[in-house]
């Protein structure tokens, strides 16, 4: 019987901990590899981590509204498409802090959900224990 109470416990502190978190960082223009970004970080949000996005150079573009990228195969879809699927998921999304004053472009041009980060605040997170990076 003690050893069934010691599993029970270890089981229910290991769902209780905290779900990994997942920092992506894509600068690419190529679809390709900006799908490939959004095809981990959705996994990764499937697998309840948290995921942060931060979009830079070429890649901004795709945080942009009216801005169309090429349907990548087998599932016939976008990176941007890939991208507000992320954002409905619960990511957080942001367009690095040169982005926006480089292109011309205001924050109201973003979609929904998308925002200028903070380039303090991006490297606080980096920082935390436990944020995992992944670069494109």
């Amino acid at each position: 019987m003690r050893t069934f109470v010691t599993l029970a416990a270890t089981l229910a502190v290991a769902t209780a901990a905290p779900a990994a978190e997942l920092f992506v960082s894509v600068h690419s223009g190529n679809a390709m590899a900006q799908g490939a970004a959004m095809v981990l970080a959705t996994q990764a949000l499937q697998q309840q981590a948290q995921v942060r996005v931060l979009l830079c150079d070429a890649a901004g573009n795709l945080a942009v509204q009216g801005v169309e990228s090429p349907r990548l195969k087998p599932r016939d879809v976008s990176p941007q498409q890939m991208l507000v699927g992320l954002i409905k998921g619960g990511a957080r999304v942001e367009v690095c802090a040169l982005y926006l004053p480089n292109t011309g472009r205001q924050p109201t041009d973003l979609l929904p959900g998308v925002t200028p980060a903070q380039p303090a605040d991006v490297a606080a997170h980096l920082l935390e224990p436990g944020v995992a990076t992944l670069a494109f």
